[in-house]
């Protein structure tokens, strides 16, 4: 009999695992001392929190990157003119008067932001006396429209909201006067409310209390789940913020941790939950039940919470800090999740023991699902005595007849649609979403709105021109400074172009190119791209000068073009890991390409979907953006890992089923049936609560977090439906026993991992 059909006899099939019965033992011990280990919780909740106030770091975004020829030409600037280099911001003044009459008052707002901390320079948007404003200077030719331009040696966002203060108290003398100040660029940044999540928490925790109701029928059952994600994401959160004091996280950072550790979180406490309150109708004890529990589903929490965690760290090969703190910051409260279904969970379950329907909305239902026998299924919790084809007969399991009766069928529907919903995905550009996308509640908006409608869009993305002539003879440095500027000169793409400057010592040159298109436009980029790889070199060809293209502008334009460069990569190494875990816990060759390859089609379709509400316009007004942006460069590369890794959740929770039954019965079929009807009721339950508590957060002011929230709900809405449901179904029927096939060598080599807690069941 070849091997791909041969039936695989239950004892071969997985050793015990190294180390059987450490789970039991453990989620025995919480359930028998649960109120010890509830008061360690707290007091660990009270302490993260204590000591994340007292200690804790705040979060900012630093897109710098050291080696790229923005940084560079930063550095050079610094070296030869520290007045001209730094961090800017625009500190824009506006009144229906013009501002040569508040002149006093500018002057002394000038002298008091000269003086502040970390503050390299600041320009007085103002002429000197007797001279008009030049074309193209901080002065709108209307005068009624200026900005100070403050250079600061380090970026604003990591000198804390308490820096404003002084800030504040340099332009008083201005807002006094009835002038309208607004801060932009990077220190508007740091002058936006702090990121408050809790109208967003507090929509998807309602949804998950109203599905979790309707899926358990009992107030406790349905509390237990929410109470134990909650605690454990504070936790984290805690964690986190005691992490950010020894580096600095972007500011995205805790909403990301938010969303995932408390989705991943009510999935962990309800797969165990799930199958603890099955025992319980069979007649477990209460205490053996929870042992059980954390045996035998707690195993699948656990290899899926290090496949999550797994997919995050895949981001560090991108090689980018921002990135890789971004999947950290995502994987600390990964980490307090996973713990806190396998210890504080069980130590609810032996606190409330058999009450667990006491608070029942309606008639409990077993964990075979919708018709099924309560309470004594084939299944029992995974034990499965005399089951096998879970034969309960119920519509999950009829339906996955049809399935089996018509497996092409349904494989080509899934397909298509998730193809369709592909289709956004070919036009896809990144870029940096810029201020003029932000709530006209923050100053930096309506800063970009004052110097959008003054000076046009392109003023809001100044790029600074900078030329490294320490090599080039003084007698010849006449001829580059003649070749740059003639460069600049009516150059396609820029609205205005500064005259060049030369440092004290000569050696380096600088001007302020100001494009024509907004900071977002693909215009500006290619600009920036054009000036940095053609332009500019050309002008010093064979002159031994060195040219840079830097400023905030450049800086983002750098960071996307290595993020784009790092995504493949990225891709390639969390693929195969994913592939690798599946190949391990389920010894299936083609079980493992079949996860990878309908994973990637699951992430394609919210790719596609992201691409058009916010890049094409389908909806992204309704949702508070304004206009069209493009996706943020990083939000791909989050999305892939995030989705990668949750995906893992769904199809480890659903194989393992399939898995437990085909060792069982060796019955391909039977078991495909038998695992979607134990599991599809909490699957969908599972993806209908992540859903929500993603979806939640496209309230968020902040339009990375808008479309990090899109993207995430409609990718576990894709990959519960579609895939698991259609795609799985239809494609584990037309391997058959194929499935679970794997070459003699490959099997020796590969780590034994136990997922089903074979052995641990009764």
């Amino acid at each position: 009999m070849p091997p791909s059909t041969r039936r695989v006899p239950p004892a071969a099939a997985a050793p015990p695992p190294a180390g059987r019965g450490a789970l039991r033992r453990l989620g025995e011990w919480c359930a028998r001392h649960a109120l010890v280990v509830v008061v360690l919780w707290i007091v660990a909740l009270a302490g993260v929190q204590a000591a994340n106030r007292a200690v804790g770091g705040s979060y900012s975004d630093d897109f710098s990157l050291p080696g790229t020829q923005a940084q560079q030409g930063r550095d050079v600037l610094q070296a030869h003119e520290p007045g001209a280099a730094g961090t800017s911001s625009p500190v824009v003044l506006h009144d229906a008067r013009p501002l040569t009459g508040f002149q006093p008052q500018i002057a002394q707002a000038v002298t008091a932001l000269q003086q502040l901390p970390h503050v390299v320079s600041a320009q007085s948007p103002l002429p000197p006396a007797g001279q008009s404003a030049p074309p193209g200077g901080p002065l709108a030719p209307d005068g009624l429209t200026g900005y100070i331009t403050v250079r600061f040696d380090t970026t604003p966002a990591l000198l804390g909201h308490d820096y404003l203060g002084g800030v504040d108290a340099a332009v008083a003398p201005l807002r006094q006067a009835g002038v309208q100040v607004e801060y932009g660029g990077p220190l508007g940044e740091l002058a936006r409310p702090a990121a408050d999540d809790r109208s967003s928490e507090v929509i998807g925790f309602a949804v998950a209390v109203v599905v979790l109701l309707v899926g358990f029928g009992s107030a406790i059952a349905a509390g237990l789940p929410l109470l134990t994600a909650l605690i454990a994401a504070v936790v984290g959160l805690g964690a986190l913020g005691l992490v950010a004091a020894l580096s600095t996280f972007a500011t995205v950072a805790p909403t990301l941790a938010t969303m995932i550790g408390i989705g991943v979180g009510i999935d962990y406490a309800l797969f165990l939950l799930t199958r603890h309150r099955q025992n319980l109708m069979d007649g477990v004890d209460p205490v053996a039940s929870a042992g059980q529990a954390v045996a035998t589903s707690g195993r699948a929490v656990l290899v899926s919470g290090c496949t999550v965690i797994i997919a995050l760290s895949g981001l560090s090969v991108s090689g980018i800090s921002f990135i890789a703190k971004l999947g950290a910051a995502a994987a600390v409260t990964v980490v307090s999740a996973v713990l806190g279904a396998l210890t504080l969970l069980p130590a609810l379950m032996g606190l409330i023991g058999r009450r667990m329907d006491r608070f029942a909305v309606r008639r409990p239902i077993a964990e075979a699902g919708d018709g099924g026998e309560a309470g004594g299924s084939g299944e029992a919790g995974g034990s499965g005595e005399g089951g096998g084809s879970g034969g309960g007969g119920g519509s999950w399991h009829r339906y996955a007849r049809r399935v089996e009766a018509n497996p092409w069928r349904y494989l080509v529907a899934g397909v298509v649609t998730l193809g369709v919903l592909s289709i956004p995905l070919f036009s896809i550009q990144l870029g940096h979403i810029g201020d003029g996308a932000d709530p006209t509640s923050f100053t930096d908006r309506r800063a970009y709105d004052l110097v959008a409608q003054a000076f046009g869009p392109g003023a809001n993305a100044p790029l600074t021109v900078v030329v490294d002539q320490s090599a080039v003879a003084p007698g010849s440095r006449a001829g580059v400074q003649g070749a740059v500027q003639q460069a600049l000169t009516g150059l396609p793409g820029a609205a205005s172009t500064t005259p060049l400057q030369t440092s004290p010592d000569g050696a380096v040159l600088f001007a302020t190119v100001v494009p024509a298109g907004a900071p977002q436009d693909r215009a500006t980029t290619d600009l920036v791209d054009r000036l940095s790889g053609t332009v500019l070199p050309d002008a010093v060809a064979g002159s031994g000068a060195r040219t840079y293209v830097t400023g905030n502008t450049a800086a983002q334009v750098d960071f996307l073009d290595l993020v784009s460069s790092r995504l493949v990569p990225i891709i390639a190494v969390v693929v195969a890991l994913a592939f690798l875990i599946i190949l391990a816990v389920f010894r299936g060759l083609l079980v493992a390409v079949k996860a990878a390859v309908l994973n990637l089609l699951s992430i394609a379709a919210s790719y596609g979907v992201v691409v058009a509400v916010f890049q094409w316009g389908w909806g992204g007004p309704a949702l508070g953006v304004a206009g069209k942006v493009p996706i943020e460069s990083y939000v791909p590369m989050m999305m892939f890992a995030i989705v990668f890794g949750l995906s893992m959740d769904y199809e480890i929770f659903l194989l393992s089923r399939v898995h437990e039954s085909w060792l069982r019965t060796g019955r391909s079929q039977d078991s495909v049936a038998h695992a979607l009807e134990i599991t599809a009721r909490v699957i969908t339950c599972a993806a209908l609560i992540m859903v929500s508590v993603f979806a939640a957060f496209i309230v968020s002011d902040n339009v990375v977090i808008k479309m990090m929230g899109l993207g995430l709900a409609v990718s576990v809405l894709v990959d519960a439906t579609v895939v698991r449901l259609l795609l799985v179904p239809a494609v584990m029927t037309l391997l058959g026993p194929a499935a679970w096939w794997t070459p003699r060598l490959l099997d020796r080599v590969l780590p034994r991992i136990d997922t089903e807690g074979a052995g641990e069941r009764p």
